[in-house]
Order: structure tokens, then sequence, then C-alpha cells
């Protein structure tokens, strides 16, 4: 049995950011990478809106460099899961598998995961025309015709950002009624750029190595099947914290992203720190789930620092 004084569940920009804090502290975190090291920034292919890359980056690539700075300073990256946790007494009790270690303070990093239709070609050309994330990837679509899918409050914030850069922003929604708040709606529907395709579903996306290139379409009420011409796919149905883990042991919202106390990454656990999209459903930014990184390293180490004394 191994025991840490941090283990960090998770990797990303929250983890890897973690893990370098808390690492320069002397607390030797050990770090489960999980089954997707450095989450979703490596199914990104160009991030240039963190600070750092004036060229911008391959999310890979990027995700490289952390994990890399990260083990410079003595943390022990292991590319394992993480598969059980208690955390009902202190010392706490980590799983991998089988192996069984415990910590003295835990900070998660499990990020969320974006929600997909899971229609042919959408997986095929993540990264190539598919985003779950306008914020990030609206700026490659400038004069360009997209499609974004959805009707709650994400799809009409998504679709309004989006046509800052879009040339059309067609909205694709299931029912004949929005879901999204008055205001949002309004605001969407009073957009000049945005047009709204009713009734309607997405039943392939369409395109290759080189992008999407449209999608085929079918009205739910005629049984119509069309395709329409977009170089651009963004997925606004929402996002899953990765959560399932800590169900019934940490506090959660209604929809399972995990409870900070205030401007901290404290969870409900004394010694248990959150940081990053898994506690995060408002920004979901690179840069944002960094800085929760090095906030719940901050964290950690001064209440690991009381308990000595």
């Amino acid at each position: 049995m191994a025991h840490h004084h941090v283990f960090i569940i998770g990797s990303g920009p929250a983890g890897y950011n973690a893990a370098i804090y808390a690492a320069r502290a002397d607390l030797k975190p050990y770090l489960a990478a999980g089954l997707q090291p450095g989450g979703q920034l490596t199914t990104t292919t160009d991030v240039e809106n963190f600070p750092g890359y004036p060229e911008g980056v391959m999310g890979p690539q990027m995700m490289e460099d952390l994990r890399q700075q990260a083990e410079r300073f003595g943390t022990t990256v292991a590319y394992t899961m993480v598969s059980k946790v208690d955390f009902s007494s202190r010392p706490f009790k980590i799983w991998e598998d089988d192996e069984l270690h415990t910590a003295d303070a835990v900070i998660i990093s499990t990020g969320a995961t974006a929600r997909y239709l899971g229609v042919p070609g959408e997986q095929e050309l993540l990264g190539k025309g598919v985003s779950a994330c306008a914020t990030c990837d609206g700026f490659f679509f400038r004069d360009q015709d997209i499609c974004v899918i959805g009707g709650g409050d994400s799809a009409m914030e998504e679709a309004s950002f989006l046509t800052k850069f879009a040339r059309k922003v067609y909205v694709i929604h299931r029912r004949d009624e929005l879901r999204a708040s008055k205001i949002m709606q309004e605001r969407a529907l009073k957009n000049p750029k945005i047009e709204f395709l009713w009734n309607t579903v997405v039943e392939e996306v369409l395109g290759n190595d080189d992008g999407v290139r449209g999608v085929r379409l079918r009205n739910r009420v005629t049984d119509e099947v069309s395709e329409l011409a977009v170089t651009g796919y963004f997925a606004a149905i929402g996002h899953k914290p990765n959560t399932e883990l800590f169900k019934g042991q940490l506090e959660m919202n209604d929809v399972g992203y995990l409870e900070v106390q205030g401007r901290s990454t404290f969870t409900n656990v004394e010694g248990v720190f959150a940081a990053g999209d898994v506690a995060d459903a408002t920004y979901r930014q690179a840069i944002t789930a960094a800085g929760m990184g090095c906030q719940a390293a901050i964290d950690a180490e001064r209440w690991l620092e009381a308990q000595a004394d």
C-alpha cells in the first residue's frame, strides 16, 4: 500500500497545474491521469486562447508540456484509472483497480464530458469541424456557415456568440419550441444571422479528414430527409461532469457538478478539493481550469500545514 501527501485524480489543465504547484511545495503529489490523459484538450486541434502560446498550440502538445513540467518538479504521473474511493475517514483510501493507495489530501480534477448526439460522423470529425465549445473554436469559422444543435440556454448562448464570426448559424432543434429562458430566446430569435430549423434531427455529420462539409437532417413531422451544407457543427446539449465515482461521498448539484465552498476549492469533506470542469459549470475553459488547479494545490498545502500544527 502506497501513501501520498497529495493524490490527484485526473489530469488536464486542472490536474497538471495542481501537480505543478503541489510538487513545488514539496508535497510529492501522485497523479492518476485516467483513461484520457490530458482530458478534453487531447481532442482539440488548435488552442489559441491559452497564455504563453502566441502562435497557438495543438491541444495534445499543450497537455504534454504541462505533464513534463509537473514531472520536472517531482510529480509521479501514473497512467491509471481510479476505480473506487473512500473519503469517510483519514487517511483517505483510493483504489487503482485492486491496488490500494492512501492520501492525506485528495484533489479531484476528473473534468466533464461534452454530450454528443452519437450520430455517425460526429466522433470521427471531432476537432475537424465538430466541437462542443464555441468560445474555444468559434474563431476558426469566420465567414462560414455552421450549425448548433440544441434548444436550451447553452445552445442560444453558443449560437449568439458564433454570429460574431460565422456568416450564418443554423440552430437545429428537435422540437417546435425552445427550452431556453425567455431572454436568451429573444436574443437569438432577433439575430438576423441565426436561422432555426424546427422539428429537425441530425442523422449524420458529413465530411472527411479535410473537415465537415454538411449534415444529413430529418424532419420529425414530415419525415423528409435533406442535407445542409455547413463547415462547422457545434453540439450544445450540455456537459456531464465525471463525478460518478464520488456519488454518496461528496456534495453535488442536481446536474452532478461537485460543490465547492465559496471561492475556495474545498468540498464538503475536509481534505478533499475539487478543481476544473468537475466543479465549474460556468466557464469550462482551459485557463480557468488551470487557475482552479493552482487554487486547489494552495488550499491543500495550507490545509495540510494546519493539520500538522
